[in-house]
């Protein structure tokens, strides 16, 4: 049986990034995934423009992948995507353009791992194989923390959370661990998690 790993956007990017020192675990490409998630589906397209129209003119976005079969696009939105808030904005405005031209948008942080739930959660698809453990935290000091985050990227991380209690127990607990809140930027993510989550 397949060992799913962190995820990264392609299995290239995965084979380079290696093994988590600090986990042992392996890293595991999008597009693994997404063949597991969706084996009938084999016209997925990676980071080339879609040659669609908008408003009049052409796009020139390149979604990480884009499936016409499904039309879907899915972005795997990396730590800058959290610490510039130009970024956020243009996430933004590129999620509501792929929607209103027809696409269902699926955006995945990465912070959160594919385990089943979140596959459901994100895809609304069951796949019976066991993915990515979600004991398995994907936040540390040194790994994309929240201190590393600008104040809109807290509140988005924190939004995300909200979706995916489990993956927030175990990473707020990694980040806790630490004991060292100015790396981790912990309880600034649990005051803002706690607001979306409404405790």
């Amino acid at each position: 049986m397949k060992k799913w790993g962190y995820l990264r956007e392609t299995k290239e990017k995965a084979d380079k990034a290696g093994i988590d020192k600090d986990t042992g675990l392996n890293r595991t490409g999008l597009e693994e995934y997404l063949a597991v998630i969706f084996p009938q589906i084999d016209d997925w397209v990676h980071d080339q423009k879609t040659g669609l129209s908008y408003a009049g003119r052409k796009l020139q976005t390149r979604p990480d992948y884009r499936s016409e079969a499904l039309k879907l696009i899915i972005e795997f939105d990396g730590i800058q995507h959290y610490t510039k808030p130009d970024v956020i904005i243009k996430d933004e405005e590129k999620t509501s353009i792929y929607t209103q031209l027809g696409y269902k948008v699926v955006r995945i942080p990465y912070f959160i791992q594919l385990t089943n739930n979140a596959v459901k959660k994100l895809f609304n698809v069951e796949v019976r194989e066991p993915l990515f453990d979600v004991c398995n935290p994907s936040l540390s000091a040194t790994n994309g923390s929240p201190a590393f985050l600008c104040n809109a990227g807290i509140e988005r991380m924190a939004k995300e959370f909200a979706k995916f209690p489990e993956q927030y127990r175990v990473n707020i607990q990694a980040l806790r661990a630490c004991k060292n809140d100015l790396l981790t930027g912990v309880s600034l993510l649990e005051a803002t998690y706690n607001r979306y989550s409404g405790k």
